[in-house]
């Protein structure tokens, strides 16, 4: 492996608190950000990530007070996502503190917005995440969705990941919607076709349930691996994955 691999524990958030669902569903509590923040950046996170999983379904912007918080309270670097839809709301999150802003929805629905961001403060301001799901009549055999993974586009995951790619964008960030809290192993055929496919960076996301199971995302092309449940309820520790990951030949941040 040629680049190191970082470790971002993410965190969603709904009503200002930590959660995690299943499949986008089934919401359980997992505490305040800024002492998960805390927590993480003590434990070894290489990387973080704070995302307001309602801010675009409740057409509202990202909670910028609880992004205040946690960058204070974050030492590595810090991206935030959720109801940023354009240059101005990407604004309001960096001059909150985050690093990079991670857009979604609003990159699918309006791609503009993708060189606007870049243009205005840089590609490595900027990740784009695409949430996906199992369609055998497209091409690469998945869809994108968008709206928190509630809304099928028609359009290929891959396809769309491509065009991504072809602005510039540094970090591409997949989810499957199918992995997403099951701890069943992340998607690793679309990190894979996204890694082909694209030059950036492709963070594996959605999935993580074992240390075999990051391992596996590193050889299918991820370079960053993003969790939030094993990391949230202690089943696994950071140290304990960056050992295991250098045990077994990876170069790890």
């Amino acid at each position: 492996m040629s680049n190191p691999v970082s470790i971002m524990p993410c965190l969603d958030m709904q009503n200002g608190r930590v959660v995690k669902g299943v499949h986008f569903v089934d919401i359980a509590d997992a505490g305040d950000p800024v002492e998960c923040a805390r927590a993480y950046c003590a434990a070894g996170a290489d990387e973080l990530a704070l995302l307001d999983i309602c801010a675009t379904v409740e057409n509202r912007g990202t909670l910028l007070d609880v992004v205040k918080r946690t960058a204070a309270a974050c030492s590595v670097p810090f991206t935030v996502g959720g109801g940023i839809k354009d240059v101005k709301s990407a604004a309001e999150v960096l001059n909150a503190g985050a690093n990079r802003v991670s857009v979604s929805s609003a990159a699918f629905r309006k791609p503009e917005i993708i060189p606007e961001i870049i243009k205005e403060f840089g590609v490595n301001a900027l990740t784009v995440a695409i949430d996906v799901d199992v369609n055998p009549k497209l091409p690469s055999g998945y869809e994108v969705y968008i709206d928190g993974g509630r809304t099928a586009t028609g359009a290929d995951a891959i396809e769309w990941a491509k065009k991504v790619d072809g602005y510039g964008v540094n970090v591409i960030l997949p989810t499957s919607k199918a992995g997403d809290g099951a701890k069943t192993g992340y998607d690793l055929p679309v990190i894979k076709a996204m890694a082909d496919a694209c030059k950036a960076t492709i963070v594996a996301s959605g999935g993580a349930g074992k240390l075999e199971h990051f391992l596996d995302a590193v050889k299918a092309g991820a370079t960053v691996l993003l969790a939030a449940s094993v990391f949230h309820f202690h089943m696994i520790d950071i140290g304990e994955l960056k050992a295991y990951l250098k045990a077994n030949g990876v170069t790890v941040k």
